[in-house]
């Protein structure tokens, strides 16, 4: 792509300001604006020009988007699309409903602008170190626009699918965020309950899981069906399955033993097979 395109960036809260400072000096220019006129300061110092208004922002070719939440996407874009050029794009990276992205392309494609969800993954501090993951809803044509620009802020780029696809892909991730968060603060209580100092178990959670990639590594796969025996991954996943029941078992005794009450521990024995895609069977 060229790099004679202009940049636009709205949004700077603690996500959106570190994105963009990494794009003032892209050869085409960076043109931001946040209704915070402060926010907008330390873009400016760095290199970029200000806006008066959202409107002011659509004279750039690719255009951030990091706001709060529908609604203010929808305004947003609602306000660009009545001045933008076609062949722009807009990219939204804030994490919206799934069906907002896809309605909004739909509704912009008559024009000729492009809407792209590029929801991103690694917090502000791999926005300020250029190693955020993106996920992409886009059209091929919109995802190679983007992909240039986006690699200033980002170390891995995911071309997901057509526009929706990138906020689906960010709500699974999100998902898995979260619901480990709430498994680690079960196990937080187990351990606490048992004497176990927490800060030395989370260096240990935090260093094993670099090694092993965590949960990640279960999901490599191309489907999440049962697996068939003569695929690669069943001897390793059956490994895996009688590991993690056996373990589970035995934190389900300690906190037993403890009496510390363990949910999500008692949900995971009940669902690692199925979920590995290795449930047992009579065979």
């Amino acid at each position: 792509m060229s790099e004679d395109i202009k940049l636009g960036y709205i949004g700077l809260g603690n996500q959106g300001a570190p994105m963009a400072k990494r794009l003032v000096e892209w050869p085409g220019g960076l043109v931001v604006f946040d209704v915070r006129a402060e926010a907008m300061t330390p873009l400016a110092e760095a290199g970029a020009s200000l806006a008066d208004s959202v409107a002011d922002v659509a004279e750039a070719d690719v255009i951030s988007v990091t706001v709060l939440n529908d609604e203010q996407v929808r305004d947003v874009v609602g306000e660009l699309a009545a001045h933008a050029k076609p062949g722009s794009v807009i990219a939204i990276h804030s994490t919206i409903a799934d069906g907002t992205a896809t309605e909004l392309a739909d509704q912009l494609q008559p024009q000729g602008i492009h809407v792209v969800d590029a929801p991103v993954s690694g917090g502000d501090r791999a926005a300020k170190k250029g190693e955020l993951a993106v996920m992409v809803g886009a059209t091929d044509e919109a995802f190679a626009l983007v992909k240039e620009p986006f690699s200033l802020w980002a170390s891995l780029i995911v071309h997901a699918g057509e526009p929706g696809a990138g906020t689906r892909m960010k709500l699974a991730r999100n998902m898995l965020h979260f619901i480990s968060f709430t498994a680690a603060c079960e196990a937080l209580k187990l351990a606490d309950a048992a004497g176990i100092n927490l800060q030395d178990l989370g260096n240990v959670v935090r260093h094993s899981d670099k090694q092993s990639g965590g949960a990640g590594m279960v999901m490599f796969r191309d489907d999440a069906k049962p697996l068939a025996r003569d695929h690669f991954l069943y001897q390793p996943f059956t490994h895996t399955r009688n590991l993690g029941e056996k373990d589970l078992r035995l934190a389900l005794a300690l906190g037993e033993a403890v009496g510390v009450d363990l949910p999500l521990a008692e949900l995971a024995l009940q669902n690692l097979a199925a979920g590995l895609g290795v449930p047992h069977t009579k065979e």
